[in-house]
């Protein structure tokens, strides 16, 4: 059975709203929860970007017993993958073994606040490099590194779960996929694309979770729902070439505003028929996804998504 996520979108809500998201994702019989983790929304208009570290450690508290999971950290700008590591350790021990180290390559809209962006083969090099320093700390090492990008004089984690904590890698293509399946526990794609899936596979990966994320825009009204995503989830379309290289919200706003709500369409499905979000759902499933969560888009309709998927969508996709 494939389990069916929950997403905490950091750049939809507050705080405390994120946090009694959680609790009720929960109740609702959810099997798992990511977190998102930026420094900046993607346009304005979602108006929100609490730190995701903060929430995760109250979600961790409020709840028991969803898996937990950041979706995705960087761990070669803002934080320092020794840093990450330690934080990971913490946060899996405060869920009791129920968290997920997520990681990815990032994006100049959240890095660029400690320094210039680097370029991409210069922020991969760096990526594999934070992937060997997490992977020695979080199995219990401690670490003496010297890379091109890190150093690492002495390092130890002295709160981590005796299991350690999985690491799951965004990939979406070879490199990355090969990536995944040396240093990672599981694959993140952004994509229902059966390619990467095998990609991870080929290199050594079959047999270990596949992560994705499926936007819906749940509501009684289609056409409203339809305003809501052009208003706030316009930069989806978006190529990630470009998304990596963008600096800021009005960045993402030029870039996307020629996008309209039939281009949309295609990306998120809108309004009340849970058949279309069965659908949505269904395309990762098909490429041989493990877990998907589902993110609902718009902060102020969290509530009242989460009733319906309650009643209705949950069910359906058991």
């Amino acid at each position: 059975m494939v389990a069916v996520g929950y997403t905490l979108m950091c750049e939809q809500a507050g705080p405390r709203e994120l946090v009694d998201h959680a609790r009720r994702a929960e109740e609702v019989g959810f099997d798992f929860e990511v977190v998102s983790d930026h420094y900046y929304p993607w346009l304005d208009s979602q108006g929100h970007s609490p730190y995701a570290w903060s929430v995760l450690g109250a979600v961790a508290h409020t709840t028991s017993r969803v898996d937990l999971m950041s979706f995705v950290t960087c761990p070669i700008r803002r934080y320092h993958p020794a840093v990450v590591a330690q934080k990971a350790a913490t946060v899996g021990l405060m869920s009791q073994g129920r968290f997920t180290l997520g990681v990815g390559a990032g994006e100049n809209l959240n890095e660029h606040v400690v320094g210039a962006w680097p370029h991409v083969q210069q922020r991969h090099d760096m990526f594999e490099e934070a992937l060997q320093i997490m992977r020695s700390l979080l199995d219990g090492d401690t670490l003496t590194y010297s890379g091109e990008y890190y150093d690492v004089p002495e390092a130890y984690l002295w709160d981590r779960p005796e299991t350690g904590v999985p690491i799951a890698v965004a990939a979406s293509g070879p490199s990355s996929s090969a990536l995944a399946a040396e240093y990672g526990d599981g694959l993140i794609a952004a994509d229902p694309d059966a390619r990467v899936v095998d990609l991870f596979d080929e290199a050594g990966g079959e047999g270990k979770p596949r992560f994705g994320q499926v936007p819906v825009c749940w509501g009684p009204d289609e056409a409203e729902c339809r305003k809501r995503v052009l208003d706030q989830w316009r930069w989806a379309p978006t190529d990630w070439k470009v998304k990596a290289e963008l600096p800021g919200p009005d960045s993402f706003a030029v870039a996307s505003r020629f996008v309209r709500d039939d281009d949309l369409a295609r990306v998120v499905p809108c309004g009340p028929d849970v058949e279309q979000h069965v659908e949505a759902f269904n395309r990762y499933v098909d490429a041989g996804f493990t877990h998907v969560a589902l993110v609902q888009v718009g902060g102020e309709s969290q509530p009242e998504f989460l009733d319906w998927a309650e009643r209705e969508l949950v069910p359906r996709l058991r």
